[in-house]
């Protein structure tokens, strides 16, 4: 995070509120899945594999769109440096606004595939040279960090690479409260807020990359 400046790190943190509400939407719709936290899912797998006569779909669906996401997201941040920001987070929002017309529709499973696809390619928003840079749909090692620098504050030592992990965990949270409640409202509303919360992250992300690096 610290090697970004004060615009792309609200960037990031907002993208971790997106993560957050979209994984707290599917999270209720799906029954106990998730469309961004992969390693829960993995273990629900391992868990049902062992437990159920037939074959869990549900994760592995999941699973293979969050993969799918990311392999096309990875593309897009390799062929497109300096615009894949503002590519990437239109086609994020394109897709959730497919999902909320999934879901108004009813269509449960396509709504959490097309969210699941959607947060996988969010994780290339913040990519360098093939390789996450912040990863805003999963928080282990953003707490990791939190726990590094505690530590290195107990020994007074440097904390600043530490520096901006809390707030994307605490994003992340907010993000999920927020889908909760609003979900709790009318579900399709959930669904539509995070399509028009990724459309104007587009328009940030679309003015960052205007300006000089």
């Amino acid at each position: 995070m610290r090697r970004y400046d004060r615009s792309r790190q609200a960037l990031a943190i907002a993208l971790a509120f997106l993560a957050g509400q979209v994984d707290a939407t599917g999270f209720i719709v799906a029954g106990g899945y998730f469309t961004s936290f992969m390693s829960g899912n993995t273990t629900r797998l391992g868990v049902e594999l062992f437990d159920m006569d037939t074959l869990p779909w549900i994760p592995l669906i999941l699973i293979g769109f969050f993969v799918t996401g990311v392999t096309v997201g990875s593309v897009v941040a390799a062929r497109y440096q300096g615009r894949h920001k503002r590519i990437l987070l239109a086609g994020i929002a394109g897709v959730l606004g497919m999902g909320a017309s999934a879901l108004s529709a009813e269509k449960e499973m396509l709504f959490l595939a097309l969210a699941a696809l959607a947060m996988g390619a969010a994780n290339n928003v913040f990519s360098r040279d093939g390789e996450v840079t912040v990863g805003v749909t999963y928080m282990t090692g953003a707490l990791v960090r939190t726990g590094q620098g505690l530590a290195a504050r107990m020994m007074g030592r440097s904390t600043a690479a530490m520096r901006g992990y809390p707030s994307l965990w605490l994003a992340l949270s907010a993000g999920a409260v927020c889908g909760t409640g609003l979900y709790g409202v009318k579900p399709v509303a959930a669904a539509g807020a995070a399509a028009a919360l990724a459309l104007a992250l587009f328009v940030f992300a679309f003015r960052i990359e205007r300006r000089a690096p």
